[in-house]
């Protein structure tokens, strides 16, 4: 950064009070400093839009294609499904049967049904945490 004299420095700061002194009477109201702010966001979010639809906009046609539109969040390189399987697949064959899969997901319901009545009340559930992508909860991948 150059230096910056003091009386290029009062220019500077004369300059910004004026674009809040909107009607230009010397004097910058409570309202007039709301309307710059404004309309200096109102620029802010303008030039971010242009700048968005720029990068979307990937053959400078003008119009954003859905398929330019999906290049927005690309979709993942790699899913890894290593604990799901060993999970379910008791047999690490690399598939799952509905066998396997119940015999997993029942193992886990006969773990919370504590008092061993076959129903899973309120208050054995209450320990359980939110459903995950794949089906389970947060406390069944902890074990």
């Amino acid at each position: 950064m150059p230096d910056l004299p003091r009386a290029d420095f009062i220019v500077l700061m004369d300059a910004d009070f004026k674009k809040r002194d909107l009607d230009q009477n010397g004097k910058a109201t409570r309202a007039e400093v709301e309307e710059f702010t404004k309309r200096a966001a109102a620029a802010v979010a303008q030039e971010q839009n242009r700048e968005l639809f720029q990068r979307l906009d990937i053959d400078k046609n003008g119009v954003i294609t859905p398929a330019e539109f999906a290049e927005l969040i690309p979709a993942p390189k790699f899913i890894d499904v290593s604990a799901e399987m060993t999970r379910f697949d008791s047999n690490r064959d690399q598939i799952i049967t509905l066998v396997e899969y119940r015999t997993a997901t029942l193992a886990n319901f006969d773990r919370l049904d504590v008092d061993k009545d076959g129903i899973l009340s309120a208050a054995e559930t209450s320990r359980l945490t939110t459903p995950t992508s794949n089906g389970t909860t947060n406390s069944e991948q902890s074990r």
